[in-house]
């Protein structure tokens, strides 16, 4: 079996992606003593350009304490690899002596493992290991470092809440998550009753329009005195098309490697305020833009999420003895699992949050996706309701 590991992070960094690594590492040292274990600098990138650090020479302890900081240790790349920048990786992994390359990323890193899968026939067993805030990986119950991240978003928002319970308005927090809503609806877990915010939840699961949108910010601000609002960064109108690139001149907008624009700017933010502003005139509103500040933040680092990632590492070592292939972290009934399931199950497929986590009628969270989120994320904090 394999001897020679190369371990390579892809994507945004996380607050537990670095357990993934070290839960790898540590695994091929007890399973393969003598083994080597090479961290690849900047994913993909490092690979190719053969930019590799000995993982396998730490020691535990230096190890350990790489495993509990956030961020990704060996550097991340968006890098998307061509069939030409996929041969020059392989022929790196080949130039190290690779016997198995684990990738730890999300569904684009789940794809190119795919293609070097294919152009390795057998040589070198390719494993992806999950990795997203998003929550968004096929045959995943959920994603290491999505926990983490869902814990800051319902603690500012529990927090938000309070805030503005004390001095009402409008408030509007956006954040990360291009195509599934699991991080936004987040912002509800730690609700306190049904007087608590958000009271709207926007997802890009359902179809943005504006002048609903004000119609619910008056109706709520009626009802409750105030408005929280959590809106993911990907919410996009009927035709397709995210809010930022209906709202932002074409000039402004960006695209990253995959062709991914641009969303973790404060562009959609300045432009609800400018709707709230028009639309709602007189009325107090805040909007803040959360950005990277959930995925890896340093004071929000959950045990279960860092345990369960650490365990996808050392998983991943297994699956490579099984010839490659993606972990997934499901749900039994009464545990988080890892289970071993091919690439093409996960490569380049979305999981969106089910239809039933957000009312038919109403934006905002059903009692399904409280269930789901408070499994995962019970609330820390006992807080007392404002008498006002």
């Amino acid at each position: 079996m394999a001897e020679t590991f190369v371990i390579a992070q892809g994507g945004g960094p996380t607050a537990v992606i670095n357990q993934t690594v070290v839960g790898a590492t540590l695994e091929a040292r007890r399973r393969f003593p003598g083994s080597t274990v090479l961290g690849a600098l900047h994913g993909v990138r490092g690979v190719r350009d053969g930019r590799f650090v000995t993982l396998s020479d730490l020691e535990e302890d230096e190890l350990r304490a790489v495993a509990a900081t956030p961020s990704a240790a060996l550097g991340s790349t968006r890098d998307k690899p061509d069939a030409a920048y996929c041969e020059a990786i392989l022929k790196g992994l080949q130039q190290a002596g690779a016997d198995a390359f684990i990738y730890i990323g999300g569904n684009d890193t789940a794809g190119t493992q795919g293609i070097l899968s294919e152009a390795a026939g057998g040589r070198i067993a390719c494993v992806h290991a999950p990795k997203t805030i998003d929550n968004d990986l096929v045959e995943n119950d959920h994603t290491p470092g999505f926990i983490s991240a869902a814990e800051f978003v319902a603690g500012a928002f529990l927090s938000v809440d309070l805030d503005f319970r004390a001095l009402p308005g409008i408030y509007v927090g956006i954040v990360m998550g291009r195509h599934a809503g699991f991080l936004t609806a987040s912002a509800a877990a730690w609700s306190l009753d049904e007087d608590s915010g958000p009271h709207l939840v926007y997802a890009p699961e359902r179809a943005f329009e504006r002048a609903r949108f004000i119609e619910d910010v008056r109706s709520t601000l009626g009802r409750h005195g105030r408005c929280i609002v959590a809106m993911s960064e990907g919410v996009a109108a009927a035709d397709g098309r995210s809010l930022v690139e209906t709202l932002v001149p074409p000039e402004l907008q960006e695209r990253d490697p995959h062709g991914n624009i641009r969303l973790s700017g404060t562009d959609l933010g300045q432009a609800i305020e400018r709707i709230l502003a028009e639309d709602l005139t007189g009325t107090r509103a805040r909007v803040d833009t959360f950005g990277y500040l959930p995925r890896g933040n340093v004071a929000t680092i959950n045990e279960t999420d860092a345990r369960e990632a650490y365990a996808a590492g050392a998983f991943a070592v297994e699956a490579a003895e099984k010839g490659g292939g993606s972990v997934a972290l499901q749900f039994d009934g009464e545990r988080t699992v890892c289970r071993h399931v091919p690439l093409e199950a996960v490569a380049g497929k979305t999981r969106h949050m089910p239809a039933d986590f957000l009312y038919a009628d109403e934006n905002r969270v059903s009692g399904a996706c409280l269930d789901y989120l408070r499994r995962l994320i019970p609330r820390k904090y006992a807080v007392a309701k404002p008498f006002a």
